[in-house]
């Protein structure tokens, strides 16, 4: 399979070793230093684009791939109030899109996790739920796009919580999530259920890029020859 990268960091590179790994050839590179390369020949001749790059720029790297024909896996975060024109652009335009706001497949079963754990805990009005999530300081938007996609499963589950609010909670029916910057770290999300008598903790702490990463490279395996909006529960199944 032919993959473009838009975004050459830490993380481009990591997708780039593992995609090497499985057998697939690296025809197209987009970086900050050449922006003009997503209009090549190159670029066009990619099965799918792997995009990871800012909140600020992530749309409008979009909006090119659709015009070059060429699917689209993004992992960048903090660009979702868009998102409705994308779903709009796949559905009436035919064009190909993968989003997933973290491609862990742990960070994925946490989700599932994440869900069920809400549904139990609807029942038991004594808990309150808050959420704390941690990365590195190079992370620029707050809180993390897995922290809101872990918020919003909490959200459609308990009856008592209407909204995640940022560090603070200003009603009882608000979820607080509290964002913490600091050195390298990859990724830890906690979820906590605390009553008078006791205290239910569930974690997912990511121990490198690796994962995020691989599952990347399985997304855009999955979406190179399909249509539509596509996302983590279109390919595992859960």
């Amino acid at each position: 399979m032919k993959i473009a990268l838009i975004g050459y960091g830490k993380m481009g590179k990591t997708i780039e070793q593992i995609a090497l790994s499985r057998g697939h050839q690296i025809v197209s590179i987009i970086d900050i230093n050449n922006p003009e390369e997503i209009y090549s020949d190159n670029f066009k001749s990619a099965d799918v684009a792997i995009e990871f790059t800012t909140p600020a720029t992530a749309f409008d790297n979009y909006m090119k791939c659709f015009a070059a024909d060429v699917p689209v896996v993004s992992g960048t975060t903090g660009w979702l109030n868009r998102i409705g024109e994308i779903k709009d652009m796949c559905e009436k335009e035919g064009k190909t899109f993968f989003y997933a706001s973290n491609f862990s497949i742990g960070v994925n079963i946490f989700f599932a996790l994440n869900k069920h754990l809400a549904k139990i805990m609807n029942q038991f009005p004594a808990y309150d739920v808050k959420m704390m999530e941690t990365h590195h300081i190079h992370k620029l938007d707050a809180p993390s796009g897995t922290a809101i996609t872990l918020a919003e499963g909490v959200l459609e589950n308990i009856e008592r919580k209407e909204r995640w609010t940022l560090e603070t909670a200003e009603k009882e029916t608000d979820l607080p999530i509290y964002a913490i910057r600091e050195g390298e770290v990859p990724g830890i999300h906690e979820i906590t259920y605390e009553s008078d008598v006791d205290t239910i903790v569930i974690k997912h702490d990511a121990k490198s890029r690796a994962g995020f990463a691989l599952g990347a490279v399985i997304a855009a395996e999955f979406t190179a020859d399909k249509k539509g909006f596509l996302g983590m529960e279109d390919m595992l199944k859960f």
